[in-house]
């Protein structure tokens, strides 16, 4: 019998930025490394001043700190080997450690386009039916809304790593990319993809535009109420809460939504690029925003560093 002419993969390689030259790595570690030591404490902070302080236990921040748990846990799935790689690049990852972070990153990915539905809906709620939102945001709501964010992440999770790893891997085994995700992956599989990148698409359909189509249509509703608004004052503040979840939202949005549901792309580089910005800067946005724009917020971590807020 005759050997099939083949290698079966057992650990994939990250080429992750090893093309960059040493020095341009180690100033590129730098910045992300203090962008992450960022993003743990600012979602630390938050998480802290939202616990201690009684004034902000309310459906929109119970969500925020539930984001903020989910965007510390989605960096620390990604960050710390994509460091080490800028340090050693040509990284190898055994496919049982490659399976285990794509889970967790999908998870937590997914998690937070649907925490920020979420929070989108509550400030529908919140502005488009102001008296009856303590009825309708009740905790029980809160809990099962974060509940069903969750579920969906898991769910997700399941699906795609059961189906990419569902693929045999022989003989390229470098990934285009500085972390385990769908598409590098299955550009190393010596098997037909086509059925897989079609689940692939159908499911960044249902975690990436049907967020967006939910959270558009409530912008849309609350910008309909806010301008029926007879005081200026009362339009000011009715933006203004929604400004800092907007901002998250067009950020995270608009990075994923580039790489997820746009045609294949020859520049893997350039993929790897962009994906720095929703897996190192959007999670540190989200406290940096919330604390900086939002008065609450500022006031209360005031209140816990023993200082008097400005009346």
């Amino acid at each position: 019998m005759s050997r099939p002419n083949f290698t079966v993969v057992t650990e994939f390689i990250f080429e992750g930025f090893s093309i960059f030259g040493w020095h341009h790595r180690l100033i590129f570690f730098v910045v992300l490394l203090v962008l992450y030591l960022l993003t743990l404490t600012s979602n630390a902070v938050i998480l802290t001043v939202i616990y201690i302080s009684h004034q902000l236990h309310t459906p929109m921040y119970f969500f925020l700190s539930v984001l903020s748990m989910s965007e510390t846990c989605y960096t620390v799935a990604i960050i710390p080997r994509m460091l080490s790689g800028l340090l050693m690049p040509q990284q190898t990852i055994s496919i049982q450690g490659c399976a285990t972070q794509l889970f967790f990153y999908l998870t937590f990915g997914v998690n937070n386009c649907f925490l920020l539905t979420a929070m989108g809906y509550d400030r529908y709620v919140a502005i488009c039916n102001p008296l009856r939102y303590s009825v309708i945001m009740g905790k029980r709501a809160c809990i099962q809304l974060a509940s069903r964010s969750w579920t969906i992440g898991l769910s997700t999770a399941i699906i795609q790593v059961s189906s990419v790893f569902s693929l045999p891997f022989c003989d390229a085994n470098i990934i285009s990319h500085f972390f385990c995700d769908v598409r590098p992956l299955m550009k190393l599989a010596c098997a037909d993809t086509t059925i897989k990148e079609f689940i692939t698409l159908l499911i960044g359909l249902c975690v990436l535009v049907l967020p967006m189509v939910l959270i558009f249509i409530s912008y849309v509703l609350i910008v309909t109420t806010i301008l029926k608004m007879a005081s200026a004052e009362g339009q000011k503040k009715a933006f203004a809460t929604c400004a800092s979840h907007l901002t998250v939202v067009i950020v995270h949005y608009g990075c994923t939504s580039f790489i997820y549901l746009k045609p294949k792309s020859q520049n893997s580089l350039q993929d790897r690029l962009i994906s720095v910005t929703y897996t190192v800067i959007t999670p540190l946005l989200n406290p940096v925003v919330y604390s900086l724009r939002n008065k609450e917020v500022k006031d209360a971590l005031r209140r816990a560093l023993g200082r008097k807020p400005p009346s």
